[in-house]
């Protein structure tokens, strides 16, 4: 009878220790995810040379993971500047073998993929872009067919190891061509970097300083990389996301009034890593921040960096989850109190934990509260990179074609769910419903599934016969803006930059139209690109307007240079040459935008390109 009474008590300890109050609404979270870390087989896999009881041993942890409410596993699939996949850019990694370059028999990644979606788990490839090695600085210890032997002048030394130089232009298209072939060639729902860019701390040259030229040069091509790996992502296929882990710390306040309130490793300054410049630019779609301190730290306590997060992402498009660091004791103590926080911050949207062999050993009790508040808290739909809105369309019946070759079909809506089928570009689909941003549709074969409606071309089955008009009309589009806020971008993507934002009931001008995405002239004639989603279009017709006897001069845009020393080049793209430098607060004009880029005049009549995001206009 004791051991039933201690039984129901340890029942309602635990339900009400995770009860929320009547009139608290719980914020939705839509990702549970772990880390499973390869690089010195942290994680996985714990045997070499074994095909069956490599794949034998990731079954085995998805099930466990499954079993406490995990949804995602991150898995590292590129430890040291090769791959856990069969690739014809870098070697495959020692850690299957023992030996880097060894075929391992099978292609892991693909295997894991097919494994986790079996499950309907996420499967986001982890990669860490610039290391090549962990300890050795002898190219020729590589295998003969890695990059970095090929072309010792990309790597760099530091503390005994080597890394892939961050300035170089070969090195930013060796970055971007390894994520292309992945989503070109995986099923993959995420690509995923962790906190590793420039080597911790890397010493500057003499003289400079950490706000200096050679420092902000160097959170630069960061973020150049981190903006064309994000362009390439979305023009392969715009389904798979792309989010990091920073270190937890961005700035501290006495560094920077705009900082949190701590004393900590800054990753601005540390690594030169800026995610608040990635997360305005919204080049990525989730962010991981790596709080990995206990609650009450003196210099880093958890929720003040939670809370600062929280703000970070605010009127953004960015999703953001935490990263709890249950290898620490402290931490995998009293990770219920830190679950139990998150639920204070709307923003927050799930966690990742680090690592997968810490929370399946239980380490600290962990496993068994983190499982706990995922029964308690059952995961919720949201839609990726959109605000949250309310459905009004109507189930009406629509043919479509589909407009990229192959597109994920999911087994609901959202690229949290998994994959189901593929269709090819061309295909003819029946559409039965809509959900902001996505399509619920019949395939030819009969199976069912959900798409982005931004690759399938829809067209009302139902219609009446146009009739022809007695005379030649100009016909435009009005909209209004559904959203608030929206964002206004210089081109049709995501990984454009912001020009403006509009508010929920803006009536814009629809002036052309690319892929799901709207050009739109605002009432203050502001002109910029919008995720046609989020406009309701209504055509309007009129007459030819009468051609005026001279067309209005459009003046040019002027804006001021940002940051500190910045890079003018003859044409848009870091592989163009400098044709100039520009220092912090120049006035320029701008002429021209390409793909990020500005087209600008200098003070001194130089003309050159440069990124937009050192540019305020």
């Amino acid at each position: 009878m004791k051991k039933i009474l201690s039984i129901i008590t340890a029942f309602f300890l635990v339900m009400g220790f995770f009860a929320v109050p009547a009139q608290a609404a719980v914020p939705k979270q839509d990702i549970r995810a772990v880390w499973m870390a390869t690089v010195f087989n942290i994680d996985y896999p714990s045997t070499k040379n074994n095909v069956t009881a490599q794949k034998d041993e990731y079954i085995q942890k998805l099930e466990a993971l499954k079993s406490i409410g995990m949804n995602t596993v991150v898995v590292q699939i590129r430890p040291k500047a090769d791959a856990l996949y069969k690739s014809a850019i870098n070697p495959w990694s020692d850690v299957l073998t023992g030996t880097q370059g060894q075929d391992p028999g099978y292609d892991p990644m693909n295997f894991m993929i097919e494994e986790a979606h079996k499950r309907g788990m996420n499967f986001h490839a982890w990669l860490n872009p610039y290391r090549v090695t962990t300890a050795g600085t002898d190219v020729n210890a590589l295998s003969e067919n890695h990059p970095a032997r090929k072309n010792p002048g990309w790597v760099m030394s530091y503390n005994n190891a080597l890394y892939y130089n961050p300035e170089l232009t070969e090195v930013k298209k060796h970055i971007v061509a390894t994520v292309e072939e992945i989503v070109k060639n995986y099923n993959v729902d995420a690509i995923h970097f962790d906190d590793y860019f420039y080597p911790s701390n890397y010493p500057l040259p003499a003289g400079e300083g950490k706000d200096g030229f050679a420092a902000n040069s160097r959170r630069q091509h960061v973020n150049e990389m981190i903006a064309q790996v994000s362009s390439a992502i979305k023009r392969i296929n715009k389904n798979v996301e792309f989010g990091i882990s920073p270190i937890g710390i961005w700035k501290n306040n006495t560094s920077d009034i705009t900082g949190s309130s701590t004393g900590g490793n800054q990753s601005y300054y540390s690594v030169y890593a800026d995610t608040r410049t990635w997360i305005q630019n919204e080049w990525i779609d989730y962010v991981v921040p790596q709080i990995y301190w206990e609650t009450g730290h003196k210099l880093a306590d958890y929720e003040t960096l939670v809370k600062w997060w929280s703000n970070e992402v605010k009127d953004t498009r960015v999703r953001l989850y935490i990263g709890q660091g249950i290898y620490r004791d402290v931490v995998a103590t009293q990770i219920d109190t830190q679950l139990k926080i998150n639920q204070n911050y709307q923003e927050v949207k799930g966690s990742f934990y680090y690592s997968t062999k810490d929370l399946l050993a239980n380490r600290a009790g962990s496993k068994e509260k983190v499982k706990a508040f995922n029964e308690a808290f059952p995961l919720e739909v949201i839609l990726p990179s959109e605000p949250n809105l309310s459905n009004g369309e109507q189930n009406v019946p629509k043919t479509g074609m589909i407009t990229v070759n192959p597109l994920n079909i999911r087994s609901g809506a959202g690229t949290q769910y998994a994959v189901i089928t593929k269709a090819v570009k061309g295909t003819q689909v029946t559409i039965l419903s809509s959900k902001t941003g996505w399509y619920n549709i019949k395939l030819p074969t009969g199976q069912t599934g959900w798409a982005s409606a931004a690759y399938i071309s829809a067209e009302s089955s139902i219609s009446k016969p146009a009739v022809q008009p007695a005379s030649p009309v100009v016909t435009t589009k009005e909209g209004i803006v559904t959203a608030s806020p929206l964002n206004i971008r210089s081109g049709a993507g995501t990984s454009y930059s912001l020009v403006t934002k509009a508010a929920k009931g803006t009536k814009v001008t629809i002036l052309e139209t690319k892929q799901g995405w709207y050009k739109v002239k605002m009432p203050d004639g502001k002109a910029g690109w919008a995720s046609s989603n989020y406009i309701k279009t209504q055509s309007s017709t009129s007459k030819p307007a009468v051609q005026a006897a001279s067309a209005p001069v459009k003046s040019a845009k002027v804006g001021t240079v940002t940051v500190s020393s910045l890079n003018i080049r003859s044409d848009a793209g870091t592989n163009y040459s400098v044709v100039t430098k520009a220092i912090k607060g120049t006035k320029v004009t701008i002429l021209d935008t390409k793909s990020g880029w500005y087209k600008v005049k200098m003070p001194n009549g130089k003309i050159g390109w440069s990124i937009q995001t050192y540019i305020k206009i």
